[in-house]
């Protein structure tokens, strides 16, 4: 039996990052991920030069908790204890940061530059790769 190849995140992640302003509406940034086909948006806050998050899943609750998309600043709803993954991270060890904080996507930094995302659906990608055991 042969041991599984170890993937980093660098292999597996997308370096098409959609970035947004703060106060990008709801709508645009749902409008914005739509076009590129992703599930979330780095947010950058050039004011404070803080990084965030916003996902599909927080566009989801703020519009089902009636919010206006058109006029709900994104900088209202981003996920404000952002994990940040390096491309030299296992994907084992991104697989289990997103376990543990309850999230689909990590941002990846390398020195200090956002260089990519990754996603659950990246991870499960490169693992259906592994050739099976026959």
């Amino acid at each position: 039996m042969s041991a599984t190849p170890t993937y980093h995140v660098h292999e597996a992640m997308s370096t098409e990052i959609l970035l947004i302003g703060p106060r990008h509406t709801l709508r645009q940034a749902a409008r914005l991920m739509t076009q590129r086909g992703v599930g979330s948006a780095v947010v950058h806050n050039p004011e404070t030069f803080g990084i965030g998050i916003i996902t599909e899943r927080d566009i989801l609750h703020a519009i089902g908790g009636g919010l206006d998309a058109d006029t709900e600043p994104v900088e209202s709803h981003l996920t404000h204890d952002v994990v940040f993954a390096t491309p030299s991270w296992t994907l084992e060890q991104a697989a289990e940061a997103m376990t543990r904080g309850g999230f689909r996507h990590l941002i990846v930094l390398d020195a200090d530059e956002v260089v990519g995302m990754i996603s659950v659906r990246d991870i499960v990608r490169a693992w259906t790769r592994v050739p099976s055991a026959a």
